[in-house]
């Protein structure tokens, strides 16, 4: 008898859902709900290239980014960020070992690289304001400090993110739950260094050869 003879037959109000639901692959809604975060992510950051590309040539007569990018310091800051992707893939790859005091060895390098990214970025950032180039010198300068700081936040974020797992680890071991946590951070991270690339080639080599 289909559900709906079966409705009409008792009498009682319709129904429309199943009951007996199959079952889900445990953590399979959180990988799903988490490569959509990273969607809407590079939505945001898709948007912000654009404005900076519409702006980056702005200058209001101000300074252009060939007098004021320093490329070298760039490249070490570059380096950190992509050492920090490399350490979290050794980071992973013990987790998949269940070695877990390797895992936080490498988390905490991973940490440590983040933090000197983030250390040369607020210098950077320090000393192009001590020269007179705030973001409301120029739209030139406001869409960069927006896109550079907006992957700052990012990478602070992250770098929180990641200090919270290794306490779990530490105090849980490798258990199903945390090693899906660090399966998310580690998108997560290796997104963000994708996103480092795109700006350091848009913003600041294609800015200095301009």
């Amino acid at each position: 008898m289909t559900t709906a003879n079966a409705t009409a037959a008792t009498g009682d109000a319709p129904v429309f859902y199943l009951k007996d639901e199959h079952a889900h692959p445990e953590g399979s809604s959180t990988m799903l709900g988490f490569w959509i975060y990273l969607m809407s992510d590079c939505l945001i950051f898709a948007v912000l290239f654009a404005i900076y590309g519409v702006l980056g040539a702005s200058y209001a007569a101000g300074p252009a980014p060939k007098d004021l990018f320093d490329l070298e310091l760039v490249a070490v800051n570059t380096a950190m960020l992509l050492f920090s992707s490399l350490t979290f893939g050794f980071a992973m790859l013990a987790m998949l070992k269940a070695n877990v005091r390797g895992t936080l060895i490498w988390l905490g390098v991973t940490g440590l690289f983040g933090l000197a990214f983030l250390a040369i970025e607020l210098y950077e950032f320090a000393h192009l304001i001590h020269l007179g180039a705030t973001p409301q010198r120029s739209a030139f300068l406001s869409s960069f400090f927006t896109l550079v700081g907006t992957h700052g936040l990012h990478v602070a974020f992250g770098i929180l993110w990641l200090v919270t797992l290794m306490v779990q680890v530490n105090r849980f071991g490798l258990i199903e739950a945390n090693k899906r946590r660090l399966m998310c951070l580690s998108m997560f991270w290796h997104f963000l260094d994708v996103i480092w690339i795109g700006v350091f080639t848009f913003v600041y080599l294609l800015g200095v050869l301009r």
